[in-house]
């Protein structure tokens, strides 16, 4: 599902106008990632929550020549799924 289909279904399911959903999943992105840049989390029960992630300074390699490079530090974004997301995705794999 792309972010328009994700549109057309948030318009149809909240029988709302595709310019209304619109606007509000923008304004979900943007309060999300407003609050990560903070340092924050965003915690959604039952769907889960999005936490900043710290990676330390490490040492790797160039995959091309083989030569050895250190990577820098950086923070990235971790989503953990909610048990009842966990549960729902389960379920659809297992067949229910």
């Amino acid at each position: 599902m792309n972010k328009t289909e994700l549109v057309q279904s948030l318009a149809s399911a909240t029988e709302q106008p595709q310019a209304a959903a619109s606007r509000s999943l923008e304004a979900l992105i943007r309060i999300v990632t407003d609050e990560l840049a903070k340092g924050g989390e965003v915690v959604i029960p039952g769907f889960g929550s999005f936490k900043r992630a710290e990676r330390a300074e490490r040492s790797g390699r160039n995959p091309q020549t083989g030569e050895a490079l250190t990577i820098a530090a950086s923070t990235s974004v971790k989503f953990v799924p909610g048990a009842a997301l966990k549960g729902a995705v389960n379920s659809k794999a297992a067949g229910g």
